[in-house]
């Protein structure tokens, strides 16, 4: 895996392949995790708040870490063939209806991002519709190949939507984001997420398959056929992740992958979404090996391939809500967690600073009295 090739896209050529990632700060992890100790509180007492906050340190390269303040969230947007065929409870007209509900501030991803100290971009990378052209600067196509008959993209389109996501992710982290968490819109996008996930950890379709949009019992059985189809498509070429991409992903996918990817090369922390973000992040990692240092799992939504994807990356998500969306919004409501964590280790007082006794200072208790 980790094959690298370079790509044509507009007028520049882009090498995608991201190479090894360097590391969070294992210096300033370890001044966190001893700072953490001198902290008005019982070693350990703040359980994962704490190791929440020496990554965000390490992240950062400070200890204390600072609070974020541009948290970003970009959803990335895209119609799939697979869709005419049966697996999403919803018609794919509804992509281009949400976008312009995004752009409203209308959807759920804004409602939690008010709350949670955010804010939301849109990026149309493969509608098959029109939409504002505030969002679709970065337009591949419009929708992406039936999967289960067709590849999903022709090799100058997965180039042009990879470096889509990477240009994506430069133009928010040198606008100032500290935070970035990437979210999806695409009706059918799980089809082309469980297939990536199920290849990658070798599953058989039916372990993998979930609802999605809440598909009633017959349309869980086209879903199934639809990703036995794509797997079959898939599996010859699952180790080659640009390959993987323009076969059985997407434009959307293929743009979250890059975009994932180049947050880790830019140093860059991100809270992961759903099963679709998190089968992007799984190729992304195999684009850029080590990346996944720089990725908190946000939750664990209903999807079955979810949970696949989560264990073959080894993270473990921060909550668990029974959430299905996408969108971010999973992950949005996992940042306050993220931001409690920095507030304690950044804000606590330390026993020398607060003149409070530690407990190696108390005085020895007497076990015969």
């Amino acid at each position: 895996m980790g094959v690298r090739h370079t790509i044509t896209w507009k007028a520049g050529t882009v090498a995608e392949g991201f190479g090894p990632i360097t590391p969070p700060d294992a210096t300033v992890l370890a001044a966190a995790r001893e700072r953490q100790g001198r902290l008005t509180k019982p070693a350990g007492a703040l359980g994962r708040l704490e190791d929440l906050g020496n990554w965000v340190a390490a992240c950062q390269g400070v200890c204390p870490p600072k609070q974020f303040d541009r948290a970003r969230v970009v959803v990335f947007a895209g119609d799939h063939g697979v869709a005419r065929h049966g697996v999403s409870a919803y018609p794919a007209e509804v992509t281009a209806q949400m976008v312009a509900n995004f752009l409203q501030g209308g959807a759920a991803v804004n409602a939690v991002a008010r709350v949670a100290g955010a804010t939301v971009r849109v990026v149309d990378i493969a509608v098959d519709g029109d939409t504002d052209p505030g969002v679709s600067a970065h337009k591949v196509r419009r929708g992406s190949g039936s999967i289960d008959r067709e590849d999903a993209l022709g090799p100058d389109e997965v180039a042009a939507a990879l470096a889509a996501g990477r240009a994506v992710a430069d133009e928010e982290i040198d606008a100032g984001a500290d935070l970035l968490i990437a979210g999806d819109m695409g009706i059918g996008n799980t089809t082309p997420a469980t297939v990536l996930i199920a290849t990658l950890t070798g599953t058989e379709p039916v372990a993998a398959v979930g609802r999605g949009t809440g598909v009633d019992d017959a349309g869980w059985i086209r879903k199934v056929a639809a990703i036995r189809d794509g797997m079959r498509r898939a599996r010859p070429i699952a180790t080659d992740p640009v390959d993987l991409l323009r076969v059985a992903g997407g434009a959307d996918l293929a743009a979250m992958a890059g975009f994932l990817a180049q947050a880790a090369a830019r140093r860059t922390p991100v809270i992961l979404d759903g099963v679709v973000v998190t089968a992007a992040a799984l190729v992304a990692e195999d684009l850029a090996a080590g990346a996944k240092a720089w990725w908190l799992a946000g939750h664990r939504s209903t999807e079955p391939a979810h949970a696949l994807a989560l264990k073959q990356l080894g993270l473990e998500p921060l909550i668990d809500q029974r959430m299905r969306l996408g969108e971010g919004s999973g992950a949005l409501t996992a940042l306050p967690i993220l931001r409690a964590a920095v507030a304690t280790l950044a804000e606590m007082a330390t026993f020398a600073d607060a003149g409070v006794s530690t407990a190696e200072a108390a005085d020895p208790v007497d076990i015969r009295k």
